[in-house]
């Protein structure tokens, strides 16, 4: 069974970063993409990030340049470095295994309980 846990949440206030975690179990991790996705109160559930199993990568227009995805295939570990955060990033966020390898794969229904990020002064 796919297990996903993220974790590394938290309150932050505009302008500070945090690093988010999401460990894989029950999966081959390292054949597929992994995604950072986010929802906002009221608003779909959207990808940040996504990463293959060779570290090509996609970012949402909204993160370019302020967020990094990162996965480690030893660990079965995929992070997402968030900086300069906004208090428009205020979502829970997600990650999930998509359904192949490809960078412009889509995501799976394995996700991940969520974890809070909340960027507020």
């Amino acid at each position: 069974q796919v297990q996903l846990v993220e974790s590394g949440g938290g309150l932050v206030q505009p302008g500070g970063s945090l690093r988010l975690s999401c460990a894989v179990s029950g999966t081959a991790f390292s054949i597929y993409t992994m995604g950072w996705h986010r929802q906002a109160p009221g608003k779909q559930r959207e990808l940040v990030a996504a990463i293959t199993s060779g570290s090509s990568t996609r970012y949402a227009d909204s993160v370019k340049g302020r967020f990094t995805i990162s996965r480690d295939n030893t660990k079965n570990i995929v992070y997402l470095q968030m900086n300069s955060l906004k208090p428009e990033d205020t979502a829970v966020y997600y990650c999930n295994r998509h359904l192949s390898g490809a960078v412009y794969s889509s995501p799976s229904s394995y996700w991940g309980q969520g974890t809070q990020v909340t960027v507020s002064s």
